[in-house]
């Protein structure tokens, strides 16, 4: 909703305050014509047709956490499956779409939209902006995701899901070996929700470059906002080579195209080439933003600033510079050529230096604090165990030898999980303790969190240990039953793992759910956070909890990093030397902030175009699919949202909304047209 700048007559909003003017905010009227914006701010339509920043971050929250209790749901039946030998928990192709699924739903449905959550609404508030630099765009992003996930996901109901693994290689993508619809479902979703992430990728890029505060240098930003960074350029050069692939894919199963068939000349490998080429720094698109949170997380609970804030910087760019050099280790058993692999295995062996460069940082940002175990300081120490663990396995595909051996098996499933999990996922949920009083205004309950952490903990390493030493047993990945003679004996014994890593899957499993319980227990029995319960760092704590809907009253100007911490304190000389001395409460700089408020504030207004646009995307999917009059249909919808959007006001006219309370005269600005 637009805010209107007129002077307002109301009392101060905070206790103590001088009387003077603040920003008002008109109540809209519930008018809607064609080609206007909408105006509502309360109810479903808020939600709906908002284009604020921080209600779009929630939306894909809930969203992404969805999606990752389906893909949980998933990795359980998986774990089921393989408890036993000659299990007959899941069909072979029911098993094969469900690994598939699962894969595709953690990656693409959980980590990356989550991850893109965290951004949406943080980012904009650590570098002192109001909103992203498109708006409009924003919305479209969320809902080009949450409309691909349906269309994903609703291959389950019409045929069968896609059954190709999620690396999709050819032939078993073809249809001969895949004759359902569920990799054209595969296919077309991918690309629905890769349109998402690249609209994204360059509406937070130019948010970064162009909306930061008065006085934040790129090296004043928080390192979160500089990992989201590095993972849109990741993005901006990745989604472009998977999109070709999918295209090239679709037209092989769609309308006789022959890029991948071996049989029409074609050759195979082409397919694994464009999926590294994404896949490699797709691990690093997902693992990046986690590295931020930790690097928030960590300095705010061992009381010290982040040991090496500029080594921690460009270790992450340069994690996803070499990422892009790194793919061919996935295709070593592909017969390369020597030159070839000895380039990859080099490359593999360097991108390990940046990374090591963080856990040292880390490490030592740790040393000589003084640590409060709280729960996400909890989750930020197991990602570097974690992490670290799954690193060092992962090191060892330098080595083509063993690369060659590990390649397809348990062992690399196991190393993958690592990372993932134990890495992106954990940082995730430090991420939930950590910024969730500031969202919602409640902290998460410690004790239930505490609960949460160690059954994750122990439930990554009891379920992901295990297949390292079933892969060098020889078990190998995407297999539905293993026969009784194949067991082996003592510590080799196949089935004890399998049965130890189901255990585990199940320990995780009940973390995840106590979580949710956390959720719900706060909302129902937590008190109102404190304005800065851990006495943080960064400027998203300088705002109200949760923020108001234009953020800041005034921007701020920056003068140094980690800016709301030398808000707060300041140093001191004593006759035993210098010691850092609060001067100032979250509260008192809060009521300063709303003292000098601005007394003029432009939001963008509300739409209903990008989510009529992104709807008619999907439509035009099912048509490809099914029926190309569909895609007519679809294609109209689609033609309608794009004209509806270029036509639109780029604000709400003055009529759509109430007259000024106090009789005065409103004004407004031209919002930013994305």
């Amino acid at each position: 909703m637009a805010i209107i700048e007129r002077p307002a007559p109301t009392v101060p909003t905070f206790v103590g305050a001088p009387s003077g003017v603040a920003p008002a905010v008109v109540t809209p009227s519930s008018t809607f014509g064609a080609f206007k914006r909408p105006v509502s701010s309360t109810g479903w339509k808020s939600w709906l047709f908002s284009v604020d920043h921080k209600k779009i971050g929630i939306m894909y929250g809930v969203v992404a956490l969805f999606f990752f209790l389906v893909g949980g749901l998933e990795a359980l039946l998986i774990r089921l499956q393989l408890a036993a030998p000659d299990n007959t928990v899941l069909s072979a192709g029911l098993y094969n779409e469900m690994f598939t699924m699962h894969a595709t739903t953690m990656v693409f449905l959980f980590v990356m939209p989550m991850a893109a959550a965290f951004a949406n609404y943080f980012l904009p508030l650590q570098i002192g902006a109001r909103d992203v630099a498109f708006p409009r765009m924003n919305a479209l992003s969320f809902w080009l995701f949450l409309f691909g996930g349906i269309f994903l996901n609703t291959s389950w109901f019409l045929g069968g899901a896609a059954d190709g693994g999620w690396f999709m290689y050819s032939p078993n993508s073809s249809a001969l070996f895949s004759p359902s619809h569920g990799v054209d479902f595969w296919v077309l979703g991918l690309q629905l929700v890769g349109i998402a992430s690249l609209v994204s990728s360059i509406n937070l890029i130019v948010t970064v470059l162009n909306m930061r505060a008065p006085g934040m240098s790129l090296m004043r930003m928080p390192v979160f906002t500089w990992m989201v960074l590095v993972v849109q350029f990741l993005l901006l050069f990745a989604l472009p080579v998977i999109t070709v692939a999918l295209f090239l894919l679709s037209f092989q199963r769609n309308f006789g195209a022959a890029f991948f068939d071996v049989d029409k000349g074609a050759d195979p490998l082409l397919w694994q080439h464009l999926f590294w080429i994404f896949g490699h720094p797709e691990v690093y698109i997902i693992i990046l933003p986690s590295f931020g949170i930790i690097s928030e997380v960590l300095p705010t609970f061992a009381r010290k600033p982040l040991f090496g804030y500029k080594f921690v910087v460009f270790s992450g760019a340069a994690i996803g510079f070499v990422g892009w050099g790194v793919w061919a280790h996935h295709m070593f058993a592909s017969g390369l050529g020597p030159v070839s692999v000895a380039v990859f295995s080099a490359a593999t062996m360097l991108i390990a230096i940046p990374t090591g460069v963080k856990i040292c940082n880390w490490t030592l940002t740790l040393w000589g604090g003084k640590l409060w175990f709280t729960t996400a300081m909890h989750f930020a120490i197991g990602v570097i165990v974690l992490f670290t663990i799954g690193g060092l396995s992962g090191v060892t595909h330098a080595s083509a030898p063993a690369d060659t051996q590990q390649t397809d098996t348990y062992h690399i499933v196991g190393h993958f999980h690592y990372v993932i999990v134990g890495g992106a996922v954990m940082g995730l949920f430090a991420g939930f303790y950590y910024w969730w009083p500031k969202v919602f205004g409640q902290l998460l309950n410690e004790r239930l969190g505490k609960w949460n952490f160690w059954l994750m903990f122990f439930g990554v390493n009891l379920t992901f240990a295990p297949m390292h030493i079933l892969g060098m047993q020889g078990q190998p990945r995407r297999m539905v039953v293993w026969p009784e003679k194949l067991t082996g004996d003592g510590f080799f014994d196949l089935h004890f793992w399998n049965q130890v890593a189901t255990w585990g899957s199940f320990l995780i499993a009940s973390g995840v759910l106590l979580f949710v319980i956390n959720i719900f227990y706060t909302a129902k029995k937590a008190a109102p956070a404190p304005l800065d319960p851990w006495d943080a760092r960064t400027l998203e704590w300088m705002t109200a909890s949760p923020p108001k809907e234009h953020n800041f009253d005034t921007i701020p100007t920056v003068h140094a990093l980690d800016e709301f911490f030398h808000r707060k304190y300041e140093e001191v000389e004593t006759d035993t030397g210098t010691k850092l001395v609060k001067v100032k409460t979250a509260e008192e700089i809060l009521a300063e902030q709303e003292a000098s408020a601005d007394a003029h504030i432009h939001l963008p207004s509300p739409s209903y175009w990008p989510i009529v646009l992104a709807f008619g995307l999907p439509i035009i999917a099912y048509g490809v699919i099914f029926n190309l009059l569909l895609s007519v249909v679809g294609a109209a919808v689609l033609l309608l949202g794009v004209f509806g959007w270029v036509l639109e006001p780029s604000v709400a006219d003055d009529s759509d909304y109430d007259p000024p309370a106090d009789g005065g005269t409103s004004t407004k600005e031209l919002s930013s047209v994305g």
